[in-house]
């Protein structure tokens, strides 16, 4: 009988994928699976084929939400946590209760650094920058089983703290994709992921002025959207910028297959965001939809490996639009043989084996 596996986040669990991905692999594969999140940020209505429970905050600012969790999360892995488990912390935010019970008992734990929390551009130059810095340096160092997003990632750890993160891209499951390319009239350019700063939003609505028969729809939400809806007015630019919200995956998906490129241009913001592989440059592979790249050292490997899209020089929106035109002159078509290869190797079914040698070495 596999060990029982307490997977938690400080989440709602409905739109992360990661974690999704990472916990129906498990399950699939023999573990028993409990996923713990909270409803910060909402509950929407969720289906899993294992059971998890959203703890309920009532605090009303995210510092004293973070508190609050990590206390109500230490006493519910008290109540479930045993002999018998392992427990799977993802991200800082989640760390300190899975450190302490697994301490306590003596049981294994998995780390999953889905990005270097520390380093994040909301909180750099604030105290709770140099609070989760210290627990990073206290904890780590000590943390014999962990695994994080990107290979920058987990060089920028190896440095820092002496660890070695397993590798495991946050790469979407494979999918087909029908052959024929959609004919757009106009064009569309894709922008999914959350609506945060440094995300090259702002620029990228602003390139659009420079493009024709073109259209950019932004596909996420977050806390700068407001302020971009606001831009889009102020330039007059509401016939050539959509807002779609927040999508569920699948309905996500079908609108990443039909666009003509994907936009993936973050700024430095920080080490989280300079040393990333973003999520949606691996949706777009796996869509077969060329890209639009920020010139940093994870989308400037893929760009090496693959020939898949194009890289911005910088964040000017000229120069932004002038990389979008010449993605859309080359075609959707022009790009998809390396597309199809970059899809077969940058894909969930060669993560999983390495996810899996992870908690088989947990569970000696």
């Amino acid at each position: 009988m596999k060990k029982k596996i307490i997977s938690s986040a400080f989440s709602n669990l409905y739109t992360d994928q990661r974690i999704e991905k990472v916990c129906r692999t498990l399950y699939k594969n023999g573990y028993q699976i409990e996923l713990i999140g909270n409803n910060w940020g909402g509950s929407e209505e969720m289906e899993r084929p294992y059971p998890f429970l959203r703890i309920p905050l009532k605090s009303e600012s995210l510092k004293t939400a973070y508190f609050e969790f990590n206390w109500k999360l230490y006493h519910e892995l008290k109540k479930k946590a045993d002999q018998n488990t392992i427990l799977h912390a993802n991200d800082i935010d989640a760390l300190l209760p899975n450190y302490l019970i697994a301490k306590k008992l003596n049981i294994p734990l998995v780390f999953d650094s889905h990005e270097i929390f520390s380093e994040m551009p909301a909180i750099q130059g604030k105290m709770s920058q140099k609070l989760w810095r210290y627990l990073e340096k206290k904890i780590i160092p000590n943390i014999k089983f962990m695994i994080t997003a990107s290979g920058s990632y987990a060089l920028w750890f190896q440095k820092k703290y002496e660890v070695s993160p397993v590798v495991i891209q946050n790469a979407p499951g494979r999918i087909e994709v029908r052959s024929e390319i959609p004919d757009n009239h106009p064009y569309i350019i894709l922008y999914q992921g959350a609506i945060n700063p440094f995300r090259g939003i702002d620029k990228a609505i602003l390139a659009m002025h420079h493009l024709d028969n073109t259209i950019l729809k932004i596909a996420g939400d977050g806390p700068r959207k407001k302020e971009y809806e606001d831009l889009v007015i102020q330039e007059n630019l509401q016939e050539k910028v959509q807002f779609l919200g927040k999508l569920k995956p699948e309905d996500l998906r079908k609108i990443t297959v039909m666009a003509d490129a994907g936009l993936s241009i973050e700024e430095n913001g920080g080490d989280s965001y300079l040393y990333s592989l973003p999520n949606k440059v691996l949706d777009y592979i796996q869509a077969r939809v060329p890209l639009i790249m920020a010139d940093l050292p994870e989308m400037r490997n893929i760009k090496n490996q693959f020939d898949v899209g194009e890289i911005i020089k910088n964040h000017q929106p000229q120069v932004i639009a002038e990389v979008i035109q010449t993605v859309l002159h080359k075609g959707r078509k022009n790009y998809q043989e390396e597309l199809e290869r970059a899809s077969g190797i940058l894909c969930w079914e060669n993560e999983e084996p390495k996810l899996l040698e992870v908690f088989h070495r947990a569970s000696q």
